[in-house]
């Protein structure tokens, strides 16, 4: 294992609370409420409350993992100090190849809205240039420092919590006027709807594991850590049943517009008002990926450090002090996969791949209480300094939770999950053999 360099602190917890807010608020909130209306009317509401007990769940079980450790790497580095390598690595993959997936659509997601203003951004020539520029800005602004990266998200972060908020109160007050629409039917408001409906939330509220990769780069990460989780997880409870409130009140037809929420805009204040909508949703995809190029590139620099990946990846810039081959990496993987693939096709495959580092967590909480009350090492594993009330529990909960929505998982999805975990197994056995060759040298 070598030893990670120096990283500077600069990161307090109204910055990872906007890591919070920003990993979580990006395309999902912009699409899946006119998805979710669409196949579940007015029950929509119920999913988007029960999707948010259940993704709580295991988002406190993060926030007593969270507080036991110092380092960067988040559910990777929780989930080996719990079950080992194996698992760790399986988790590292999994996390990686989900933000990479979703980093992708966001940039889809730029460009197909910037496209309403210039037309020439819906070419290919145009998608390609815009996206490496957006990418690359961004991979530029976060190799120049942590501090830089942090108060771009900070910003975004601020600028989509107030917007969103607006259209919001917006819409709840159309609807306490008496005007709302009528609704189409719902397509499917039975039990497999109610799965599929859950298992896409779990996209919309998912991504908050990233903010807890970079801790190594956090002040005091053990204090501000469950409270920047469980903080930025309310505000985003609140904002996201606000929103879904609205379209349901302005759209009548929610699951055939592609962007209902610039419908819902549009009914409330005709062209000007779809025009700020997809403003923000530019915003809203700035922000995410501005968080997201800061959180990814510490996974793999963590692992880098732990010899598991090549060294450079961990290596610290010259004059910056930040993990600029990571960086590049991931701007570079999430290049080539939003010149591949869109949004709509990938939503649900990032929601299935989360899902298994948040059943992962869940578990690492039984098993870290369970080895402090016997007196075992845990890894770098620390005392916690929050501890979730009736953890085991919910733990043992959040991970059948998790379980029981990836069954309802299609083909695609399926031989999507085992590519991950076979490619992840043959990085474990290899980097076992090179930890084996190293120690009989």
């Amino acid at each position: 294992m070598v030893p990670p360099p120096a990283a500077d602190r600069v990161l307090g917890r109204g910055s990872l609370t906007a890591l919070v807010i920003n990993s979580i608020v990006g395309s999902g909130v912009f699409v899946l409420p006119g998805t979710i209306a669409g196949i579940l009317g007015w029950q929509a509401m119920g999913a988007w409350g029960l999707a948010a007990a259940l993704i709580g769940t295991m988002i406190g079980c993060f926030a007593e993992v969270a507080s036991r450790f110092t380092g960067a790497g988040g559910a990777y580095r929780y989930t080996q100090a719990a079950f080992g390598p194996f698992v760790g690595i399986q988790v590292a993959w999994l996390t990686y190849f989900a933000r990479c997936v979703s980093a992708a659509a966001q940039a889809n997601l730029f460009t197909t809205s910037l496209a309403e203003f210039f037309p020439w951004a819906a070419t290919r020539a145009g998608s390609v240039l815009l996206a490496t520029g957006f990418i690359g800005t961004l991979a530029a602004i976060n190799i120049r420092g942590t501090g830089a990266g942090a108060r771009t998200s900070n910003a975004f972060a601020v600028v989509k919590v107030a917007a969103l908020t607006l259209f919001a109160i917006a819409g709840i007050a159309f609807l306490l006027s008496g005007h709302a629409v009528a609704l189409v039917p719902p397509a499917d408001a039975t039990v497999a709807g109610w799965r599929r409906a859950l298992l896409l939330l779990v996209f919309a509220y998912g991504g908050f594991e990233g903010a807890v990769i970079p801790l190594g780069e956090a002040r005091d990460p053990q204090k501000d850590a469950p409270v920047a989780l469980l903080g930025g997880f309310a505000i985003v409870i609140v904002l996201f049943l606000g929103v879904q409130l609205a379209v349901l009140a302005l759209v009548a037809d929610p699951a055939a517009a592609p962007r209902p929420l610039a419908a819902a805009a549009r009914a409330l204040a005709g062209g000007p008002g779809a025009v700020a909508m997809t403003v923000l949703v530019l915003a809203s995809v700035l922000g995410w990926m501005a968080s997201n190029m800061l959180n990814m590139p510490r996974l793999t620099a963590a692992m880098a450090h732990d010899g598991v990946l090549p060294a450079v990846l961990g290596a610290s810039h010259a004059r910056y002090r930040t993990p600029w081959a990571s960086i590049l990496l991931f701007a570079g993987v999430s290049l080539g996969l939003a010149l591949s693939a869109g949004l709509l096709q990938n939503v649900s495959l990032a929601a299935v791949a989360r899902l298994f580092p948040y059943a992962g967590v869940c578990l690492t909480v039984v098993s870290l209480r369970r080895r402090e009350a016997r007196g075992l090492a845990r890894g770098d594993a620390q005392p916690a300094r929050f501890r979730l009330p009736a953890g085991s529990a919910l733990g043992v909960l959040g991970f059948v939770c998790a379980l029981l929505l990836v069954s309802s998982m299609n083909q695609r999805e399926f031989w999507s999950m085992v590519v991950i975990v076979a490619l992840a197994g043959a990085h474990w056995a290899a980097s076992r053999r090179s930890a084996a060759r190293v120690a009989a040298a």
